[in-house]
């Protein structure tokens, strides 16, 4: 068989057919097929020639693929590097320490990815189905991965459409395509021409796209293009062949860079000064390896992978799954948050709302397609079987809607079989009372109409108490055309012009609001024959108002983002008043705020673009729409999150700077799009995310400036014994001891810290790990350190070098002892942190002081690492120089505290605030 490259060439050549632009006829010629299906023979030939029809999908890393993923790492190189260079130098105990960080952080970061690509595998639900085509004439049902184009497609209520095709006929077909355009109203097809040969996607109403389900009638259509050919493959292919890094990995990337230049720079003016002190060539490379080692903080790599880490456990125990580890602090730094309308913020299910009969204005309450809530008139609850409008509404929803609606316990979900508005409409006829089941039996169908996307109704005619009754429900300005009387006070009144219009204000100011509106009307006394183009006199009854439900908690999730300081937009393909309706009703859209559509983005000019910054709600727009408002942001210097849940939103999950999936709703290629999947779709979680990848910023912010205060301390050390002609006072082997064993534990325990005040603030678009307050904090801190370190190493290195070494190894490891409690806050006084208040600290702390008094006092670790035994008298001399940092650290604090309420009680007080 010929590779999938080969296959896909003939048709990579041809120059694009616009399908939906040209007729049936002209279609089967350009295929060179017919109304009766390709033979047998010809579809295996097309098989071959085109591929399977199976979308492409990124190759499923193995576990050792994800071990050695680890790796792909600067900082990881330069350690590399660091431990061959020490192997080298004939310290293999250094160079096995260094490897042994390097692949215990391998296999902590190879388990995390590993379990969540397994997760991810278990939501992929994008399976195989079977689909019914024309082959020699008769209808068969096949696997969909054979249909190839030419091929006559049958389609039915409720099939999953297999490939894109170009309908043929339809009789009342509809397709729910809100998983490929965004828009939640299921489009209705027809077999004419479209005279636009640009048309967008959600307007191809004579074309069906793989991917997509059918809800409502039934059609023929003649597939056009297969596999990576159709819309839904073009996007996953883009995606496959996608590649962003989320700003962490550029922030750990600029970290790396930085450190390996400033440790280059420190060996050279090391190297550079002994030699010129007139020490031996030989000598400083030692001495060059021991300040590489020094400033090379060996444990970081795993501390921030446990770090990320953490934080995706405490993700998971909120029903959000992170397929990358850097993704949860990605979302910490999140300034704009775009958020897909269809199946995010909103359920995804319809329900009326609104309901306007006989001159009055009901609410409707309710959640989605569960059949309770209350109807309501100024404020006051309706009991429904008084009230005569109630009884009609509900009767007319009840009779015309062939959808059902059931409960799915395994998903906890409401699906639907049919089309969403007969749903709807079905629930509210419960609401009022009526079963659907109950009143067919009590009023029987005579006959129906379906609904069209022509004549855009639906009518059925029912047998009731000897009479027959016709109720119609579709579009409200059709049947309000159609009607010649209007139904008030229980009785058909004449229809007036007067009586015309306010119905259509009604209907403008219900669709001004974001409402769907459908109207219904009645004939009570029916003829036993009726047809589309031979109606009876309509009674105008009144108008349902659906909405597509907002979230529970989305309206406080986008408060909370908004005090936080993240901008939150409403992106969607349905239309500006929809949207808009929405978008205020969850908070995001205010009066005076921009609203923009496709149509404007188009005319805007590349300059002009870099104003999509300003909109707080995009509608109408297209997945290459939303790639431009993303690059507009990031362009601006902000760090965007994205939102979705449909095979549309696909590239924009990739684009953003951190994508977030619908676990239960969303799409498989959505999924495999995202950084983060919500499993239990709740928006709230966003939030929830937020808070956690800020807090996580912070704690990675503070084993930072704590390992590099210590780095810094060792360096200076190294250097300040070069300049007062001291003997090294730390040998490479005791330089590791302190980054790995000293440091290690403590520092893994200082990302448990509880969130400290100030760990929710905004974090800074342009803020980086280590900032000049940063290099103040921990120059200070590395110069307290050296200092005393060299005091004590200064007093005996004379008498005795090695208890001297032993003295300057166990200054620094109690300096760091100390300096972590500094660490633990920003600005907060020791005394304020709570000590007791993180016990893995703690814990640390106590194994940390006995594994040095290991080094110290038990003959094996003498010999790996040169020390000697310390007496009583040399603790408390070390303890009580040692407290020097926090000394040092409390003062700089205090004028941190100092400067910030001078600058506080210098802000003017607004009145009333």
């Amino acid at each position: 068989m010929q590779s999938r490259e080969s296959q896909q060439k003939p048709q990579e050549e041809a120059k694009p057919v616009s399908w939906h632009a040209i007729s049936v006829t002209e279609s089967f010629s350009i295929l060179s097929a017919g109304d009766r299906g390709l033979a047998s023979e010809d579809a295996e030939r097309r098989l071959l020639e085109h591929g399977r029809n199976v979308l492409p999908e990124e190759p499923v890393p193995g576990w050792g693929m994800l071990f050695l993923k680890q790796f792909m790492s600067p900082f990881v190189y330069m350690l590399l590097a660091a431990s061959f260079i020490v192997y080298a130098l004939g310290q293999t105990d250094d160079a096995v320490i260094i490897l042994g960080v390097l692949i215990l952080n391998a296999c902590v970061g190879m388990i995390q990815e590993g379990r969540a690509r397994d997760t991810l595998a278990a939501l992929h639900d994008f399976t195989t189905s079977e689909t019914t085509v024309l082959r020699d004439g008769r209808e068969e049902i096949v696997s969909d991965e054979i249909v190839v184009p030419g091929d006559i497609l049958v389609l039915r209520e409720g099939d999953k459409v297999p490939a894109d095709a170009r309908v043929i006929s339809s009789q009342g077909l509809s397709a729910d395509e809100s998983a490929l355009t965004g828009e939640s109203t299921p489009v209705g097809k027809t077999a004419e021409a479209l005279a636009d040969q640009k048309l967008p996607v959600a307007e191809r109403a004579n074309m069906v796209f793989k991917g997509t389900l059918v809800v409502a009638g039934e059609g023929v259509a003649l597939v056009v293009a297969t596999g990576v050919d159709t819309v839904i493959g073009s996007i996953t292919k883009k995606i496959v062949e996608y590649d962003a890094d989320v700003p962490l990995k550029e922030d750990i990337a600029k970290l790396s860079k930085s450190i390996t230049w400033s440790v280059l720079a420190a060996c050279a003016a090391v190297f550079a000064l002994g030699v010129v002190r007139g020490e031996s060539v030989s000598e400083m490379f030692f001495v060059a390896v021991a300040v590489a080692v020094s400033l090379i903080p060996e444990g970081l790599p795993i501390i921030m992978t446990l770090v990320l880490a953490l934080g995706v456990f405490r993700m998971g125990k909120r029903n959000a799954l992170v397929k990358r580890l850097q993704a949860v602090e990605a979302l910490g730094q999140a300034t704009v948050i775009a958020v897909d309308k269809t199946g995010t913020i909103t359920k995804n299910e319809l329900m009326v709302s609104r309901l306007y009969v006989g001159g009055k204005d009901f609410g409707v309450t309710g959640d989605g397609y569960e059949p309770k809530g209350g109807i309501f008139l100024d404020d006051k609850e309706i009991v429904v079987g008084n009230n005569g409008e109630l009884l009609l509404a509900g009767k007319v929803a009840a009779l015309c809607a062939n959808a059902t609606v059931a409960f799915e316990e395994t998903e906890k979900l409401w699906k639907v079989t049919g089309d969403p508005t007969e749903a709807a409409l079905r629930v509210f006829g419960e609401k009022c009372g009526f079963q659907k089941e109950g009143l067919d039996a009590e009023a029987p169908l005579v006959f129906e109409i379906p609904f069209d996307s022509k004549h855009k109704y639906h009518a059925t005619l029912h047998t009731i108490g000897g009479k027959l009754l016709l109720a119609v429900v579709g579009a409200p300005e059709l049947i309000l055309q159609a009607a010649d009387s209007y139904w008030e006070h229980g009785a058909a009144r004449p229809m007036t012009e007067r009586a015309r219009e306010d119905f259509r204000l009604r209907i403008e100011e219900m669709s001004s609001k974001g409402l769907r509106v459908v109207g219904f009307a009645i004939n009570e006394d029916a003829p036993s024959e009726i047809s589309i183009d031979s109606m009876p006199p309509l009674t105008f009854a009144g108008l349902f108002g659906l909405e597509d439900v907002l979230r529970e908690g989305v309206r406080e999730a986008v408060e909370t983002a908004q005090r936080k300081g993240v901008k939150v937009v409403l992106i969607s393909g349905d239309y500006r008043t929809t949207v808009t309706a929405l978008a205020r009703e969850a908070g995001i859209w205010k009066p005076g705020d921009m609203v923009v559509d496709g149509a404007d983005i188009d005319r805007m000019s590349a300059l002009s673009r870099s104003m999509l910054t300003v909109p707080t709600v995009f509608a109408r727009v297209t997945p290459e729409h939303k790639l431009m408002i993303i690059e507009a942001y990031k362009k601006h210097g902000d760090i965007i999150a994205m939102t979705g849940d449909g095979v549309n939103d696909a590239l924009s999950l990739v684009d953003a700077d951190l994508g977030i999936a619908m676990g239960r709703i969303g799409t498989a290629v959505a999924k495999e799009a995202a950084d983060i999947i919500l499993l239990d779709d709740n928006f709230s979680s966003i939030i929830a995310a937020l808070e956690e990848g800020r807090g996580i910023y912070r704690a990675i912010e503070r084993v930072l400036i704590y390992l590099f205060s210590t780095g810094l301390g060792e360096l200076f050390v190294v250097i300040g014994s070069l300049i007062f002609a001291l003997p090294l006072p730390l040998l490479p082997s005791q330089i590791l001891w302190l980054n790995v064993v000293t440091d290690g534990l403590p520092v893994l325990a200082l990302a448990f810290e509880p969130r400290m005040r100030g760990d929710g603030k905004p974090i800074a678009k342009d803020q980086n790990f280590i900032d000049s307050r940063s290099l103040v904090r921990t120059t200070i801190m590395g110069v307290v350190m050296a200092a005393g370190t060299l005091a004590l190493f200064a007093l005996g290195a004379g008498v005795d070098l090695a208890h001297a070494t032993t003295i300057a190894l166990t200054a620094l490891a109690v300096y760091q002892w100390f300096n972590i409690y500094n660490c633990r806050s920003n600005d907060a006084s020791v005394t304020e942190t709570k000590i007791f208040s993180n016990k893995s600290l703690n814990i640390a702390m106590i194994i940390t002081v006995l594994l040095h008094c290991a080094a110290l006092y038990a003959p094996f670790m003498q010999r790996i690492l040169h020390t000697v035994p310390l007496s009583f008298t040399d603790w408390i001399s070390v303890a009580f120089v040692a407290l020097s940092v926090i000394a040092a650290e409390e003062i700089r604090k205090l004028v941190v505290r100092r400067k910030r309420e001078r600058h506080a009680a210098s802000e003017p007080v607004v009145s009333g605030v």
